[in-house]
Protein backbone atom coordinates (compact mmCIF):
# COMPACT_ATOMS: atom_id res chain seq x y z
CA UNK A 1 0.00 0.00 0.00
CA UNK A 2 2.76 2.41 0.80
CA UNK A 3 4.25 1.60 -2.45
CA UNK A 4 1.23 2.56 -4.41
CA UNK A 5 0.91 5.44 -2.23
CA UNK A 6 4.29 6.90 -3.38
CA UNK A 7 3.81 6.15 -6.72
CA UNK A 8 0.32 8.38 -6.66
CA UNK A 9 2.06 11.26 -4.96
CA UNK A 10 4.77 11.28 -7.30
CA UNK A 11 2.64 11.56 -10.36
CA UNK A 12 0.41 13.84 -8.28
CA UNK A 13 3.37 15.93 -7.59
CA UNK A 14 4.58 16.06 -11.28
CA UNK A 15 0.80 17.25 -12.17
CA UNK A 16 0.79 20.06 -9.22
CA UNK A 17 4.12 21.44 -9.94
CA UNK A 18 3.20 22.18 -13.88
CA UNK A 19 3.39 26.13 -14.79
CA UNK A 20 -0.34 27.63 -14.96
CA UNK A 21 -0.81 29.31 -18.42
CA UNK A 22 -2.59 32.16 -17.15
CA UNK A 23 0.10 32.99 -14.13
CA UNK A 24 2.67 36.24 -14.81
CA UNK A 25 5.12 36.95 -12.91
CA UNK A 26 6.47 40.49 -12.32
CA UNK A 27 9.80 40.18 -10.60
CA UNK A 28 10.02 43.49 -8.42
CA UNK A 29 13.49 43.13 -7.04
CA UNK A 30 16.70 42.20 -8.92
CA UNK A 31 18.60 39.53 -8.50
CA UNK A 32 21.94 41.09 -7.80
CA UNK A 33 19.86 43.59 -5.31
CA UNK A 34 18.12 40.14 -3.28
CA UNK A 35 21.44 38.67 -3.06
CA UNK A 36 23.00 42.28 -1.72
CA UNK A 37 20.31 42.39 0.76
CA UNK A 38 19.47 38.72 2.05
CA UNK A 39 20.90 37.49 5.96
CA UNK A 40 21.14 34.13 6.85
CA UNK A 41 18.08 33.91 8.95
CA UNK A 42 16.15 35.57 6.23
CA UNK A 43 12.42 33.61 4.72
CA UNK A 44 12.07 34.20 0.93
CA UNK A 45 8.48 34.43 0.12
CA UNK A 46 7.91 33.89 -3.44
CA UNK A 47 4.47 33.84 -5.29
CA UNK A 48 4.02 30.87 -7.28
CA UNK A 49 3.13 30.25 -10.87
CA UNK A 50 2.28 26.10 -10.75
CA UNK A 51 -1.09 24.72 -9.71
CA UNK A 52 -0.13 23.97 -6.42
CA UNK A 53 0.39 27.32 -5.67
CA UNK A 54 -3.04 28.25 -7.33
CA UNK A 55 -4.58 26.46 -4.27
CA UNK A 56 -2.52 27.73 -1.30
CA UNK A 57 -3.25 30.98 -2.68
CA UNK A 58 -6.63 30.98 -2.64
CA UNK A 59 -6.84 29.20 0.55
CA UNK A 60 -4.47 31.70 2.27
CA UNK A 61 -5.96 34.74 0.31
CA UNK A 62 -2.30 35.78 0.22
CA UNK A 63 0.38 36.51 -2.62
CA UNK A 64 2.67 33.98 -1.32
CA UNK A 65 2.64 30.15 -1.84
CA UNK A 66 5.52 29.04 -1.02
CA UNK A 67 8.83 30.10 1.30
CA UNK A 68 12.47 29.36 1.25
CA UNK A 69 15.16 30.01 4.15
CA UNK A 70 18.79 32.27 2.93
CA UNK A 71 21.76 30.83 4.81
CA UNK A 72 24.11 32.29 2.70
CA UNK A 73 27.09 30.52 2.46
CA UNK A 74 26.67 27.82 5.43
CA UNK A 75 27.18 24.91 2.61
CA UNK A 76 30.75 24.15 0.98
CA UNK A 77 31.45 25.83 -2.38
CA UNK A 78 30.18 24.36 -5.21
CA UNK A 79 32.22 23.55 -8.67
CA UNK A 80 33.45 27.01 -10.30
CA UNK A 81 31.32 26.58 -12.90
CA UNK A 82 27.80 26.20 -10.52
CA UNK A 83 25.61 28.90 -8.61
CA UNK A 84 26.39 28.83 -4.64
CA UNK A 85 23.53 27.00 -2.82
CA UNK A 86 22.25 29.72 -0.39
CA UNK A 87 18.35 28.36 0.14
CA UNK A 88 16.84 25.41 1.70
CA UNK A 89 13.68 24.42 0.63
CA UNK A 90 10.95 21.63 0.91
CA UNK A 91 10.01 20.86 -3.15
CA UNK A 92 7.48 19.03 -3.70
CA UNK A 93 9.07 17.10 -6.12
CA UNK A 94 12.61 16.40 -4.26
CA UNK A 95 12.02 16.92 -1.32
CA UNK A 96 14.36 19.18 1.35
CA UNK A 97 17.09 20.86 -0.65
CA UNK A 98 19.45 23.45 -1.42
CA UNK A 99 19.15 25.63 -4.37
CA UNK A 100 20.88 28.87 -5.56
CA UNK A 101 18.94 32.38 -5.51
CA UNK A 102 18.86 31.98 -9.56
CA UNK A 103 15.51 29.89 -8.63
CA UNK A 104 13.30 32.55 -8.16
CA UNK A 105 15.44 35.32 -10.38
CA UNK A 106 11.87 35.60 -12.36
CA UNK A 107 9.38 35.80 -9.42
CA UNK A 108 7.75 38.16 -7.37
CA UNK A 109 9.39 37.71 -3.83
CA UNK A 110 9.69 39.49 -0.38
CA UNK A 111 11.97 38.98 1.95
CA UNK A 112 10.87 38.50 5.53
CA UNK A 113 13.41 39.22 8.40
CA UNK A 114 13.21 38.31 11.70
CA UNK A 115 13.94 41.05 14.15
CA UNK A 116 16.83 40.91 17.30
CA UNK A 117 18.12 37.36 16.38
CA UNK A 118 22.25 37.38 17.45
CA UNK A 119 24.70 35.81 14.92
CA UNK A 120 24.61 33.11 17.00
CA UNK A 121 20.34 32.33 16.99
CA UNK A 122 20.82 32.96 12.61
CA UNK A 123 23.52 30.02 13.02
CA UNK A 124 20.87 27.64 15.01
CA UNK A 125 18.13 28.39 12.85
CA UNK A 126 20.46 27.77 9.65
CA UNK A 127 22.13 24.81 11.27
CA UNK A 128 18.33 23.44 12.04
CA UNK A 129 17.28 23.69 8.04
CA UNK A 130 20.68 22.15 6.74
CA UNK A 131 20.30 19.11 8.34
CA UNK A 132 17.03 18.29 6.92
CA UNK A 133 18.35 18.38 4.00
CA UNK A 134 17.35 15.05 2.05
CA UNK A 135 13.86 14.80 3.93
CA UNK A 136 10.97 13.93 1.94
CA UNK A 137 7.91 15.78 1.22
CA UNK A 138 4.95 15.07 3.18
CA UNK A 139 3.00 13.14 0.93
CA UNK A 140 -0.29 13.62 2.86
CA UNK A 141 0.14 17.31 1.85
CA UNK A 142 0.40 16.62 -1.80
CA UNK A 143 -2.85 14.68 -1.57
CA UNK A 144 -4.85 17.65 0.60
CA UNK A 145 -3.68 19.95 -1.89
CA UNK A 146 -4.88 18.22 -4.69
CA UNK A 147 -8.28 17.99 -3.25
CA UNK A 148 -8.11 21.77 -3.42
CA UNK A 149 -7.70 21.87 -7.03
CA UNK A 150 -10.70 20.14 -8.21
CA UNK A 151 -14.06 22.74 -8.67
CA UNK A 152 -13.60 25.71 -6.81
CA UNK A 153 -15.72 25.54 -3.69
CA UNK A 154 -16.43 28.49 -1.27
CA UNK A 155 -14.50 28.02 2.27
CA UNK A 156 -15.20 29.83 5.14
CA UNK A 157 -12.94 32.06 6.72
CA UNK A 158 -12.67 30.13 9.89
CA UNK A 159 -11.34 26.80 8.19
CA UNK A 160 -8.91 28.12 5.74
CA UNK A 161 -5.72 27.94 8.02
CA UNK A 162 -7.26 24.02 9.61
CA UNK A 163 -7.91 22.85 5.92
CA UNK A 164 -4.27 23.94 5.27
CA UNK A 165 -2.67 21.99 8.75
CA UNK A 166 -1.52 19.30 6.70
CA UNK A 167 0.43 16.68 7.00
CA UNK A 168 0.82 13.42 8.55
CA UNK A 169 2.89 14.48 11.76
CA UNK A 170 5.91 12.66 11.05
CA UNK A 171 8.63 15.11 11.78
CA UNK A 172 10.86 12.99 9.27
CA UNK A 173 8.94 14.70 6.49
CA UNK A 174 8.54 18.58 5.63
CA UNK A 175 6.42 20.96 3.64
CA UNK A 176 8.20 24.46 2.84
CA UNK A 177 6.36 26.68 5.43
CA UNK A 178 6.45 24.77 8.00
CA UNK A 179 10.04 23.53 7.73
CA UNK A 180 10.88 26.79 8.35
CA UNK A 181 8.73 27.33 11.41
CA UNK A 182 10.24 24.36 13.16
CA UNK A 183 13.60 25.99 12.37
CA UNK A 184 12.30 29.03 14.62
CA UNK A 185 10.55 27.07 16.99
CA UNK A 186 14.07 25.35 18.19
CA UNK A 187 14.75 28.24 19.93
CA UNK A 188 11.30 30.15 21.15
CA UNK A 189 11.02 32.68 18.28
CA UNK A 190 7.65 33.96 17.68
CA UNK A 191 6.08 33.95 14.12
CA UNK A 192 2.55 34.24 14.80
CA UNK A 193 1.94 33.00 18.32
CA UNK A 194 -1.23 32.08 20.15
CA UNK A 195 -1.38 35.15 23.05
CA UNK A 196 -3.99 34.63 25.85
CA UNK A 197 -3.73 37.66 28.83
CA UNK A 198 -4.18 37.09 31.95
CA UNK A 199 -5.25 39.30 34.63
CA UNK A 200 -3.65 39.98 38.11
CA UNK A 201 -6.03 38.29 41.07
CA UNK A 202 -4.12 40.44 43.65
CA UNK A 203 -6.32 43.05 45.03
CA UNK A 204 -4.07 45.20 44.98
CA UNK A 205 -3.03 45.17 41.45
CA UNK A 206 -6.36 44.05 39.87
CA UNK A 207 -5.76 46.51 36.73
CA UNK A 208 -2.43 44.57 36.00
CA UNK A 209 -2.06 41.59 33.41
CA UNK A 210 0.35 39.58 31.33
CA UNK A 211 0.27 38.34 27.92
CA UNK A 212 1.48 34.71 27.89
CA UNK A 213 2.51 33.31 24.38
CA UNK A 214 1.91 29.81 23.09
CA UNK A 215 3.20 28.29 20.24
CA UNK A 216 0.82 26.79 17.63
CA UNK A 217 1.87 24.26 16.11
CA UNK A 218 4.28 24.30 13.32
CA UNK A 219 2.04 22.40 10.69
CA UNK A 220 -0.16 25.42 10.98
CA UNK A 221 1.40 27.98 9.63
CA UNK A 222 1.73 29.21 5.87
CA UNK A 223 3.65 31.23 3.93
CA UNK A 224 2.00 34.15 4.19
CA UNK A 225 2.37 34.09 8.13
CA UNK A 226 5.71 35.47 7.45
CA UNK A 227 4.67 38.29 5.70
CA UNK A 228 2.23 39.64 8.57
CA UNK A 229 3.96 38.57 11.57
CA UNK A 230 4.81 41.42 13.97
CA UNK A 231 8.14 40.30 15.04
CA UNK A 232 9.34 39.95 11.16
CA UNK A 233 10.48 43.18 9.21
CA UNK A 234 10.03 43.71 5.85
CA UNK A 235 13.15 44.48 3.96
CA UNK A 236 12.53 46.40 0.36
CA UNK A 237 16.25 46.57 -1.27
CA UNK A 238 15.06 49.19 -3.29
CA UNK A 239 14.13 51.85 -0.43
CA UNK A 240 16.98 50.29 2.03
CA UNK A 241 19.02 51.66 -1.19
CA UNK A 242 17.69 55.16 -0.97
CA UNK A 243 14.95 55.63 -3.25
CA UNK A 244 14.40 58.86 -5.06
CA UNK A 245 11.00 58.92 -7.81
CA UNK A 246 12.91 61.59 -9.82
CA UNK A 247 16.57 59.61 -10.91
CA UNK A 248 13.62 57.41 -13.08
CA UNK A 249 13.82 57.77 -17.04
CA UNK A 250 10.59 57.18 -17.79
CA UNK A 251 9.46 55.74 -21.77
CA UNK A 252 7.20 58.52 -22.37
CA UNK A 253 9.53 61.24 -24.03
CA UNK A 254 8.24 64.42 -22.16
CA UNK A 255 9.00 62.30 -18.86
CA UNK A 256 12.16 61.12 -19.73
CA UNK A 257 13.69 64.69 -21.35
CA UNK A 258 13.04 66.12 -18.10
CA UNK A 259 14.28 63.38 -15.90
CA UNK A 260 17.94 63.19 -18.03
CA UNK A 261 17.52 67.55 -18.03
CA UNK A 262 17.01 67.60 -21.47
CA UNK A 263 13.99 70.79 -22.25
CA UNK A 264 11.42 69.32 -24.22
CA UNK A 265 10.34 71.39 -27.58
CA UNK A 266 7.37 73.15 -28.07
Amino acid sequence: MGRVTEIVGRGLAGFLTKPVRQSIQVATISQEKLSEYLQPGDVLLVEGNTRISVAIKYLTQSTWSHAALYIGNALPPVAPWELPLVLVEADLQEGVRAIPLAQYAQMHTRICRPVGLSDEDRKRVVDYAITRIGQKYDLKHIFDLARYLLPTFPVPRRLRRRMLAFGSGDPTRAICSTLIAQAFETMRYPILPEIQRTWSDNPMHKDCYADIYHIRNYSLFTPRDFDISPYFDIIKPTIENGFDYRSLTWSDPGQGSKACGCESEE
